[in-house]
């Protein structure tokens, strides 16, 4: 340091303190120390001084003045220095580079020293040592300093060693790309600025790792394979036992390691990459091949594991047995909130987010089983009028579930897996038999001589031609300000609207019912669109396209649908051109106007085309989520208080190829006929066929001058022309079981959701293990209005709310009224190291989405008896 420098630090000290003492033991600065006195200091010679006339004059003569007391001998031992305590008051100085660096890293052990010259490479960089800085606290020693040092190279937010290495292991992925036998640039800094060893102790602390070749690809085998060791139930792998740590006290370390690594936003994905990479060069597959699946269901190691559990799923399930059924959808929800099909990431990455579509496939598949188990003898009702409610409260559900099998299992082909095929042929095998034992049964009623085709009308249930006066009239004649809106949406099933009504009744103020009307035959857009429309009668104008009018009106395009609404206060527009006008243009819109009938075109534009008939089910995804949101829209920003959303008729979708015995095929189209479809011909004076159900539009769907129909029996097709997959028309369930879904907003507490409350189970309070068990108890039933809910459970340190456990995810989601079916076991690993046992620790339990504290229940531990052992 100059002169200029020492008495500028010197000057600052005493703006600090009115004395300073400088031990200078090498005498460098003796020859000059009086030009480094700041001016109105005094200087006193400590060695030509007797320590006591200096006490006394420091303490009694002159308690004002500044002194800078400089000595040529070491500092004093503690005990030998008769000025300890005005030393203690006081500042030190020190001009020699060691001080100095001690001074600026705010060290006060002098006995650091040594270690400073040791680690004089780092501290040459002038950036690392202000990063440093930042981490240093006084009383910091050597293993503590070399681990902030380490902190700075690898760039860790703190001088931690999880987030150290976390750092460290996920620079050997670069684009994905992993290498286990490069040398990342931080380590080799490390290495470079001798600190390697200190690495490798740190190493050995955390995990008890210390292999004669220490390396990061072997280090990382250690803490994969041991992870799995921990949580793998049954006959641990010969050929990786090599692999397991030896250090029993150390196994939870690794746990809680592994566990948030998985668990970080921004990590995970280099976990996933490693652990790809360590499964193939361990062959984790192979060693999976004679693994029980049940024994895996706590491994979260590697991925492998995972795709073990879904083959041993779909195996369940293609066995048939019904008992073992009962632990698919615990199972499901169990690895849900693991790490490979965790929701909260599926949105991050395309892996998981494939796991998660398999187990939507599973539960799917899993619940087409246990509801057909009542069915192996086909179905039996006495009425059509039985059997149509039958559809509404449970048989919708097959074509549920098998719509979800299939959209779930095109999500998980994307990403090329296939050991979901043979499920979905046996999906699709067992969906075709649903469809023949309802169609054979169902059309009992239609074709009867007394059946529906004579009389379209079914007790306690609506027509849908009557939907304006049944549904609309009543609400804007209930009130002046009363505004209906009315969504339809083309081709919009009954079982699809159920998902929208779940939805509805799940979103805070809405209430919401659906209904199921008995929907217009042939079951096709324009008689389905212009039954909606209000009117007196309907139809047919004597043209070759067979055109619907609504009182003599034509009822083909929206304008002429917005015509016909227009004497009944109405207007007609496309849904997602009201949404785009926004909140204050769409109340400018809808004010004149006590009708607005919304059109919605998602499912039909898609599943018409044979181009696109493929993606049906994906589409009736669409379909929700887009009627969802205007429902909300409306709501929310138009201030509508009920929206009415149905559809002009439904649909019949199978993903198998159709063969011959599909077929009805008509060697040649009746005389009269106007309209020749896949699922209908329409025309006059038609006659019967034994290939078809015959009727007339005046029966089925009010029709004045009525054409006759002919439909094919069951799910068949007349043609297969331009796509059949997709096909609506006829008189099957799905087709004809129309839905009304009505939603109002309401303030009603009864209408408000809230999620379910869990609590803690127990009333011990001591933790004696690493590995400590904890029950918990969903104190209610999930309902419309009560939803579920993720807990994020761990145990923390209350002082500084640090985790010292792993973090478990767990979902609270049963709509059981059985409290044993609501009770989650969750297991928590307790960090290595040594707790108070007089000292409460923290059980703490947070919502996932909100990250709200939802309980915290203190705790003792004591792990004093298990370390022993």
């Amino acid at each position: 340091m100059s002169q200029l420098q020492i008495k500028t630090v010197l000057s600052g000290f005493f703006g600090e303190s009115r004395i300073v003492f400088w031990n200078d033991a090498e005498q460098e600065f003796f020859s000059d120390i009086h030009s480094y006195v700041p001016d109105s200091v005094t200087l006193l010679m400590l060695d030509d001084e007797p320590k006591l006339a200096v006490k006394k004059r420091l303490e009694f003569e002159d308690r004002t003045g500044q002194y800078l007391i400089y000595s040529k001998e070491p500092e004093p031992l503690p005990e030998e220095d008769w000025l300890l305590n005005i030393r203690l008051c006081s500042r030190i100085f020190r001009a020699d580079a060691v001080s100095m660096q001690l001074d600026e890293l705010g060290l006060v052990n002098q006995v650091m020293r040594e270690h400073l010259k040791r680690r004089s490479k780092f501290l040459r960089n002038k950036d690392r040592v202000e990063k440093l800085k930042k981490l240093t606290a006084p009383l910091d020693e050597e293993p503590t300093l070399d681990l902030k040092m380490m902190a700075v190279l690898l760039r860790a937010d703190q001088a931690e060693p999880f987030a150290m290495l976390y750092k460290l292991f996920s620079s050997l992925v670069v684009d994905g790309e992993v290498e286990l036998n490069e040398i990342p640039k931080a380590l080799a800094e490390i290495i470079n600025l001798e600190l390697e060893a200190s690495f490798w102790h740190m190493v050995r602390e955390q995990f008890g790792y210390h292999a004669e070749d220490r390396n990061l690809r072997d280090l990382l085998f250690h803490l994969f394979v041991s992870d799995f060791a921990m949580t793998r139930h049954g006959a641990f792998p010969v050929s990786l036992q090599n692999f397991v740590l030896e250090d029993n006290k150390k196994l939870p370390q690794v746990a809680v390691f592994c566990d948030r690594w998985r668990r970080d936003l921004v990590l995970f994905s280099s976990y996933d990459a490693i652990s790809e990479q360590i499964a193939q060069e361990l062959n984790i597959p192979q060693n999976l091949n004679d693994c029980d699946h049940l024994g895996l269901l706590d491994v979260q190691t590697f991925a492998d594991v995972e795709k073990r559990i879904l083959v041993g799923l779909r195996d369940v399930i293609q066995q048939g047995d019904i008992a073992a059924l009962a632990h698919v959808q615990a199972i499901a929800a169990k690895r849900r909130d693991g790490h490979w099909a965790n929701t909260v990431l599926a949105s991050h990455n395309t892996i998981i987010k494939a796991f998660g579509a398999c187990y939507d496939a599973i539960e799917a598949a899993a619940s087409f089983s246990e509801l057909s188990a009542p069915y192996t003898k086909g179905f039996s009702y006495p009425t059509a009028e039985t059997m149509f409610a039958a559809y509404q409260k449970e048989l919708y559900r097959f074509d549920q579930c098998y719509r979800r099998f299939m959209y779930s299992n095109d999500v998980v082909e994307l990403n090329g897996w296939t050991f979901l095929q043979t499920l979905k042929t046996w999906m699709g095998g067992q969906y075709a038999s649903v469809m023949s034992q309802l169609s054979s049964t169902w059309g009992s009623f239609v074709a009867a001589d007394d059946g529906l085709l004579t009389n379209w009308q079914l007790q306690d249930s609506r027509n849908q031609q009557n939907f304006f006066n049944d549904y609309v009239k009543p609400y804007i004649d209930g009130g002046a300000k009363n505004r209906a809106f009315v969504l339809i949406s083309d081709a919009l099933r009954y079982e699809v609207a159920q998902e929208i009504l779940a939805r509805a009744v799940s979103t805070n103020r809405f209430k919401a019912n659906l209904d199921g009307v008995l929907g217009v035959l042939p079951s096709y857009t324009a008689l389905g669109m212009a039954a909606l429309l209000p009117h007196k009668r309907l139809d047919y104008k004597a043209t070759a396209n067979a055109d619907v009018l609504v009182d003599g009106k034509p009822t083909v395009s929206l304008d002429q649908r917005s015509a016909i609404l227009q004497g009944h206060g109405g207007i007609a527009i496309k849904s997602d051109e009201l949404v785009a006008t926004g909140k204050e243009a769409g109340r400018d819109f809808v004010r004149p106007y006590k009708v607005v009938y919304l059109y919605h075109d998602q499912i039909d534009a898609t599943g018409d085309k044979q181009a696109t008939e493929s993606e049906t089910f994906n589409a009736c995804q669409k379909a929700i989520n887009e009627i969802e949101a205007v429902i909300k829209y409306v709501i929310n920003n138009l201030n509508g208080s009920v929206v009415f959303v149905t559809a002009d008729h439904g649909f019949i979708y199978q993903e198998e190829g159709l063969e011959a015995a599909d077929k009805s095929s008509l060697d040649e189209k009746p005389t009269g006929t106007l309209k020749a479809k896949k699922r209908y011909l329409l025309g006059e004076n038609l006659g019967t066929s034994s290939k078809a159900w015959c009727g007339n539009t005046n029966v089925t769907a009010g029709t004045n001058e009525g054409l006759d129909f002919w439909v094919p029996k069951g799910a068949n097709r007349f043609h297969f022309t331009g796509g059949a997959r997709f096909v609506h028309g006829g008189a099957m369930l799905q087709e004809i079981v129309v839905p009304v879904l009505t939603v109002r907003v309401t303030d009603n507490e009864k209408s408000k959701v809230r999620p379910v409350e869990i609590t803690l189970m127990g009333s011990i309070r001591k933790i004696v293990t690493n590995r400590q068990k904890f029950e918990f108890i969903q104190t209610e039933a999930v309902t419309d209005k009560i939803l579920p809910r993720i807990a994020l459970i761990s145990l923390r340190d209350p002082e500084g709310d640090w985790l010292i456990s792993n973090e478990a995810s767990v979902s609270f989601d049963s709509s059981s009224n059985l409290m044993d079916e609501r009770k989650k076991t969750v297991m928590l690993t307790v960090l290595g190291g040594t707790y108070d046992k007089n000292k409460d620790y923290a059980l703490v339990i947070r919502d996932a989405n909100t990250k709200a504290e939802i309980d915290r229940v203190n705790f003792r531990i004591d792990l004093a008896l298990s370390n022993d052992f």
